[in-house]
């Protein structure tokens, strides 16, 4: 009776013990958590202070209708210079499929010779300047018809302060050849880390013989390294800060609360590849010159459109 009492006793002893180590542990992650949450906090607000004089304008804009599994955004890069009209230098169509998580990325040269609703063909990115983000989209709805669910704008200088914020140390890139003319900054051919400043400059570099599909083709290689730098576990620190930012620095139609859903969904999804086209594809397009445009690109807008569709798998609408 003694020695059941004694093993009563001591079962007694070791679950109040546990529960102790339960408390313990429970009240330290309560702490590591608010802990976090403070941090994300202020680091979100330095963000937004740093940020809170530069957004762009508020864009006119009406999105397409949804599709069943894919979102398509309209991303587009301006040169503004503090001027209020200003051509978009960078366009292109990022898509993502919710169902497969697949992301799909289409360049379209700003040369383009483009059908631009309302007024006279131009160059594709004169349609910014015309209209804004909503006539771009038009255009492209027009010519190509792929639907716009939502855009995001970005002016270059903020470009350069983002790329700072999320990468303090820089972004590793090769560069293929020494770079320098029109971009402001001087880059040697081989891997190195580059900053905001020089990261824009290498994207934007179009003074060889590839031109401007050289151009679009480094772009594409930049949104590579964006894509791993954001969603790799050692700048999950800088991501507070890099959203607070976003909110001055990029103008778009996506609340916050949307912007930090993509990025977890994408992420919980495992490894992120992006696939990518330009418009015009091979073979569909040739150059010509008009006294209000200038020297174009003039394409095959049926043929491009159609591997658009293909490559979007946008026939399942």
């Amino acid at each position: 009776m003694e020695e059941n009492q004694i093993e009563e006793k001591r079962q007694t002893r070791h679950k109040k013990k546990k529960l102790r180590k339960g408390r313990l542990f429970f009240t330290f992650l309560i702490l590591v958590l608010l802990i976090i949450g403070i941090y994300s906090y202020f680091q979100y607000q330095k963000g937004l202070e740093i940020a809170s004089e530069t957004k762009l304008p508020e864009a006119e804009f009406v999105a397409d209708e949804a599709h069943k599994t894919i979102k398509n955004y309209l991303i587009l890069g301006v040169d503004s210079r503090g001027e209020e009209e200003s051509r978009s230098d960078t366009m292109m169509v990022l898509s993502w499929n919710q169902e497969t998580n697949d992301l799909k990325l289409v360049s379209f040269m700003r040369d383009i010779y483009a059908d631009i609703p309302s007024y006279k063909s131009y160059k594709l990115n004169t349609a910014y300047y015309l209209g804004g983000v909503q006539l771009l989209k038009d255009t492209l709805k027009t010519m190509f018809d792929v639907p716009i669910h939502h855009y995001a704008l970005i002016d270059f200088k903020s470009f350069e302060s983002l790329i700072d914020i999320l990468a303090p140390n820089g972004i590793e890139m090769e560069v293929e050849k020494d770079m320098s003319a029109y971009i402001g900054v001087s880059l040697s051919k081989g891997v190195q880390n580059l900053n905001g400043q020089e990261l824009l400059g290498y994207a934007r570099f179009r003074h060889d013989s590839e031109g401007d599909f050289g151009r679009v083709e480094r772009q594409q290689k930049v949104i590579d390294a964006l894509k791993d730098e954001l969603l790799s576990p050692s700048n999950i620190n800088n991501l507070p800060k890099l959203i607070g930012a976003s909110q001055g620095y990029i103008t778009t139609d996506l609340s916050t609360a949307q912007e930090i859903k993509t990025v977890l969904s994408l992420a919980v999804g495992g490894k992120v590849d992006i696939d990518k086209m330009t418009i015009p594809v091979e073979g569909s397009y040739d150059y010509q010159s008009y006294p209000h445009a200038g020297e174009v690109i003039e394409i095959d807008i049926e043929k491009n459109k159609q591997e658009i569709h293909s490559f979007l798998q946008l026939e399942g609408e």
